[in-house]
C-alpha cells in the first residue's frame, strides 16, 4: 500500500478556532486520513499550532502573559478542542519547537548559499509612541483595494489581497492605536522569488491539472501577476531567530523570520518532533527527503492559504536545491459563512469549536460540516440548516434505523441475533445495492469529494430504511416468524457495515454501533464488495445490546436557544 503524508493548514495560536477553520482544513484531512488507514495505507497526519508572528504577541499582550507562556497554554487549549472533535493526528506539534528552528535556519542558509536571499535596506513603519518598528500585522488601516477599515498590514481579511503596511490608508498602530507613525530605514532579508518564477511555474504546470480548480486558479493568478521578492524577516521579540553565523548584524538587532516563512517548514519540523519521540522506530526524513517516489503528499487548506502553499513554500523548497518532498495534491476549500457573513476569529463572529462541543457531541458537527463542506463554492451555516440536517440524516435515517431494529429484535427474539430463513430476492437486491453504493462512496473518498462522499454514505443509510419498510418485520412476525428474523438479521448486518464505513465521518457513533455486537475477533477495517453483497458478517447467535440513542432530535426550543446565544441574522 502507498504511504500517504497529510497536512492541514496550521491553526494560528491566537485563540480557539471557529467552525469555518475546522471544515476548511483539519476536519476533512482527518476524515481522509481515517479512510486511508482503514483501507490499509501507511498514513502520517501532521499538524501544529502556528505560534510565531504578530498575532501571538498581540494576543499575549492582551492577556498580560509572556508570549512563550501564552503560546504553551493556547497550544494545550487548542489541542483539547481537537481531541474533542476526535481529530486523529499522528502528531500535533508547535512551530516554536527547537526542531522547527533548526530546519528553518537550515533552509535560510541554503537559500542564501544558492543566491536566493538578499539583505536590503527598506523603509518601514515606525511608531514613536511605541518606540519600535511595526511589523505588518502591527499596522492596521483601510484597504486600498476594497475599503475595509480593519485591514492588516500583511493581508486584507475582507478581500484577501496581500498588502504591505505602507499600502494602508489612514494607518494606525495595532499596539497603541496611535496614528503618529513614521517611515524609517531598516534592514531585512528578502527571498528572491522573482529569480524562482520560472521554476515555480514549471512545477505548478506539472500539477495544476490534477488539483481542484480553486487551488490551481489561485496559484496561476499569483504566477500571472509575477512573483515579487518578499521580506522574510520581521522586527519581533518572538520567532525563529536569524542565525548569527550567517547574518551577525541582523541577529544582533533581534530580527526573526517572518511567520509565513517558517510556518510551512513546521510541517517538516513537526514530523521531526514526532520522530524524535521514538527515533528507533520513526524516521522523519523518509517522509520528507528523497521521498517523491515513495510518498503521496496531500495538503488541506482554505483558499486564503493557497498562495502560500502553492507558490511561496514551493519556491522556498525549490530554492534550497535539496530533494525535499513537495505537495502532490492541494485540497482547497472556499469559506463556510455564518448566515452569509464571514466567521472571524479576530472579531469573534460565528460558532467557535469549543462552544460547539459544549452544545452537542463531535459527531453531530463532523457529519454536518463535511456533508456541507464549501468545496465548489462558499456555503452558509445557519442553525435552521444544521437542525434539519441533524434531524433528517443523523436522528431519523441512521439513528432511528439502528434503534428500531435492535429494540424490536430484542423485544421479539431476545438478546442474540436471530437466525431466520435463507436470504431471498429482497436480500440479494439489497446486497447488490449496498455494494454499488459502497463503491460510489469509495470513489468519492478517493477523489476527495467530501460532499459527494457524504451523499453516498447517506444513501447507504437510506438503503437500510428502504429495506426495512419493504420487508416490514413488525408485520412479518405475525405470519412468518422466520421471515421476520431474517429481515432483522440482515438489518443488523447493515448496522455492522455502517459501523465500519461511517467511521471517518462519525467515529464515536461508529464505535457505539460496532460495540453493540459481541463479535469475537471483530477487527475488520473495511467491507469488501463481496461482504457487502452477502451481509453476513454478524452471524445468528451473536449477542447484542441496544445502545443509547445515537442522535437526539433537535427541537424548536433547541433552535431558538442556539439562535439566541449565537445570533441568527446576517453578519454585518
Amino acid at each position: 500500500m502507498a504511504r500517504h503524508l497529510i497536512t492541514s493548514a496550521l491553526p494560528y495560536i491566537n485563540g480557539i478556532k471557529h467552525l469555518g477553520n475546522m471544515v476548511g482544513s483539519m476536519l476533512p484531512a482527518d476524515v481522509y486520513a481515517r479512510y486511508l488507514r482503514q483501507r490499509g495505507h501507511d498514513v502520517l497526519y501532521i499538524c501544529a499550532t502556528d505560534e510565531h508572528g504578530t498575532p501571538a504577541e498581540l494576543a499575549a499582550k492582551e492577556q498580560g502573559l509572556p508570549v512563550d507562556e501564552f503560546c504553551a497554554q493556547a497550544h494545550d487549549a487548542q489541542k483539547a478542542v481537537y481531541d474533542g472533535f476526535a481529530l486523529a493526528f499522528d502528531y500535533f506539534g508547535r512551530s516554536s519547537s527547537p526542531q522547527n528552528v533548526e530546519i528553518t535556519q537550515h533552509f535560510a542558509r541554503k537559500l542564501n548559499e544558492n543566491g536566493f536571499i538578499e539583505e536590503r535596506a527598506i523603509r518601514q513603519v515606525y511608531s514613536p509612541t511605541d518606540g519600535r518598528f511595526l511589523p505588518d500585522r502591527y499596522v492596521e488601516g483601510t484597504c486600498p483595494h476594497c475599503g475595509y477599515d480593519k485591514a492588516r498590514g500583511d493581508q486584507c481579511e475582507n478581500c484577501t489581497r496581500v498588502l504591505d503596511p505602507t499600502d494602508l490608508i489612514n494607518p494606525r498602530s495595532a499596539i497603541s492605536g496611535s496614528t503618529d507613525l513614521e517611515v524609517r530605514e531598516t534592514k531585512h532579508l528578502f527571498l528572491l522569488q522573482s529569480k524562482l518564477q520560472h521554476e515555480v511555474e514549471a512545477w505548478v504546470a506539472r500539477h495544476e491539472d490534477d488539483w481542484p480548480q480553486l487551488a490551481s486558479s489561485i496559484a496561476r493568478k499569483w504566477l500571472n501577476e509575477g512573483l515579487h521578492d518578499r521580506a522574510i524577516t520581521r522586527d519581533l521579540d518572538w520567532g525563529v531567530p536569524v542565525p548569527a553565523d550567517t547574518w551577525p548584524d541582523l541577529a544582533a538587532e533581534g530580527k526573526v523570520f517572518y511567520v509565513w516563512f517558517d510556518a510551512p517548514i513546521e510541517y517538516i519540523g513537526a514530523t521531526k518532533e514526532w520522530s524524535d519521540e521514538d527515533p528507533e522506530n520513526r524516521d522523519w526524513k523518509s517522509w520528507w527527503y528523497e521521498a517523491d517516489d515513495t510518498v503521496r503528499y496531500t495538503e488541506f487548506m482554505a483558499k486564503d492559504n493557497v498562495p502560500f502553499h502553492t507558490v511561496m513554500f514551493p519556491a522556498t523548497e525549490l530554492g534550497v536545491r535539496e530533494p525535499w518532498k513537495k505537495v502532490d495534491y492541494v485540497k482547497a476549500f472556499n469559506w463556510l459563512t455564518y448566515y452569509g457573513g464571514k466567521f472571524s476569529t479576530s472579531q469573534k463572529r460565528g460558532v467557535f469549536t469549543d462552544h460547539a462541543l459544549e452544545i452537542l457531541p463531535a459527531d453531530y458537527w463532523r457529519y454536518f460540516l463535511i456533508a456541507n463542506a464549501p468545496e465548489s463554492d462558499d456555503s452558509s451555516f445557519t442553525w435552521e440548516h444544521f437542525t434539519a440536517t441533524v434531524n433528517k440524516d443523523l436522528a431519523d435515517t441512521l439513528g432511528n434505523f439502528v434503534n428500531r431494529v435492535l429494540s424490536f429484535s430484542k423485544k421479539r427474539f431476545g438478546e442474540e441475533v436471530p437466525a431466520g430463513g435463507e436470504p431471498g430476492a429482497a436480500e440479494a437486491a439489497l446486497g447488490e445495492e449496498i455494494a454499488r453504493l459502497l463503491a460510489e462512496y469509495e470513489q468519492q473518498m478517493e477523489a476527495l469529494q467530501f460532499r459527494k462522499a457524504a451523499a453516498a454514505l447517506r444513501a447507504l443509510w437510506s438503503a437500510g430504511n428502504s429495506y426495512l419498510e419493504e420487508k416490514a418485520p413488525w408485520l412479518e412476525i405475525k405470519t412468518d416468524k422466520d421471515a421476520a428474523a431474517l429481515t432483522l438479521r440482515t438489518a443488523m448486518n447493515l448496522i455492522h457495515l455502517y459501523s465500519v464505513v461511517s467511521e471517518p465521518f462519525i467515529p464515536a457513533t461508529s464505535a457505539a454501533m460496532r460495540q453493540a455486537f459481541s463479535l469475537t475477533g471483530d477487527d475488520a477495517t473495511w467491507v469488501s464488495a463481496d461482504e457487502a453483497k452477502s451481509l453476513s458478517s454478524v452471524p445468528a447467535g451473536t449477542p447484542f445490546t441496544v445502545p443509547p440513542v445515537l442522535f437526539a432530535k433537535l427541537t424548536d426550543d433547541d433552535l431558538a436557544a442556539y439562535k439566541e446565544r449565537f445570533g441568527g441574522e446576517t453578519a454585518a
